[in-house]
């Protein structure tokens, strides 16, 4: 029963999020996994790194896999060159058990969240200047690249 509740105040959490909290709560996911794995190896428990490096690659190609190249094709290139080079960094963190790889894109997954919340302030401060009250109206205008 200790189990339920969890998974169904996550579900919740997810089925009442904007696109764009949910894209935070990817870069949370992928940062949370990304740093699990790197204790564990540092632990010397390879098969846990391993589980959770699994799950920050798929993160990141999950969020690669979301980006609209015909809202903005060539912001959409950039993010996923940037998603890449993370899915890349956790390979080879993966594969060799190294933590400065995990290092590298702990770095860049931080600097991409916080960026990330910035965008969600600006859209925030966009949507209450419009009187809006209904994310679903300006997510439409602010959406980047990201498909919710």
């Amino acid at each position: 029963m200790a189990t339920t509740a969890p998974n169904s105040y996550l579900r919740d959490a997810v089925m009442t999020a904007t696109p764009e909290q949910l894209q935070l709560m990817l870069y949370d996911g992928a940062i949370r996994f990304a740093s699990q794995a790197r204790d564990a190896i540092v632990a010397g428990d390879y098969e846990t790194s391993y589980e959770k490096l699994s799950r920050a690659q798929a993160i990141m190609i999950e969020m690669e896999s979301g980006l609209r190249r015909d809202v903005n094709a060539d912001l959409c290139e950039r993010m996923a060159a940037i998603y890449g080079f993370l899915y890349r960094k956790l390979v080879e963190a993966s594969v060799n058990k190294d933590t400065a790889a995990i290092d590298d894109a702990l770095k860049v997954l931080r600097m991409e969240r916080e960026t990330w919340v910035l965008l969600l302030d600006k859209i925030n401060t966009a949507r209450a200047q419009a009187g809006t009250a209904d994310p679903q109206q300006t997510s439409e205008h602010c959406s980047l690249c990201v498909e919710g």
